[in-house]
């Protein structure tokens, strides 16, 4: 009976010991995650002026693309530290460029936030956006300027519209080049001649 009782406690204390060390692996290996995922919101929070958003907006961002789940206007508060007004706005200009969109959820009054996580499609998304904003009125602005200028006859003119219609050649191949891959999201095509282009470069 001592012998039964003594290898109880054997037993009891091998499964606590090593209860406690998967506790402990499980807490590092969490403690592990988070770390990462917060370096990477930061990253990304840093380079959205690459892709012309602001910071707070790209980590808002980077936190709804790493998160399992739609996360609420509360929880992103929480996770990034920022005030309600921040966390709205910037939510809102995500649903706008299209990376963001609100999930319902029956029987709650309370917003969902999800982001796109198919990365071709988050690019494409991207791409279309900036054509928008960017490439199409930079396009307006130097045609207006080639209109006002073309019929000026001098040296200095000339060469001021030769130089402006050379950025409008270049912009409007950009502008045709982003259009063709904005519309490709549904296309295999573009993100395999990618693949294959990235592995002729290795």
């Amino acid at each position: 009976m001592v012998l039964a009782y003594r290898t109880q406690i054997y037993f009891d204390t091998t499964i606590f010991s090593v209860f406690i060390e998967n506790m402990n692996e499980n807490g590092a290996n969490e403690d592990l995650l988070i770390n990462a995922r917060d370096e990477f919101i930061a990253q990304w929070g840093a380079l959205g002026s690459v892709w012309g958003i602001n910071r707070t907006m790209a980590q808002v961002h980077a936190l709804l693309m790493t998160s399992e789940r739609a996360l609420t206007t509360d929880e992103v508060m929480a996770e990034l530290k920022i005030s309600r007004g921040n966390a709205h706005q910037n939510l809102r200009e995500l649903i706008g460029w299209g990376l963001v969109r609100n999930v319902i959820r029956k029987g709650e009054r309370k917003e969902y936030f999800e982001s796109e996580k198919d990365v071709w499609r988050m690019f494409c998304t991207v791409t279309r956006e900036r054509k928008h904003r960017e490439i199409e009125p930079a396009l307006r602005a130097l045609r207006t300027c080639v209109e006002q200028t073309s019929s000026l006859r001098d040296a200095k003119a000339q060469a001021f519209v030769t130089q402006i219609k050379s950025l409008e050649q270049f912009l409007t191949q950009m502008d045709s080049l982003m259009d063709l891959m904005s519309k490709s999201e549904e296309s295999f095509i573009m993100p395999s001649l990618l693949k294959l282009f990235s592995k002729t470069r290795r």
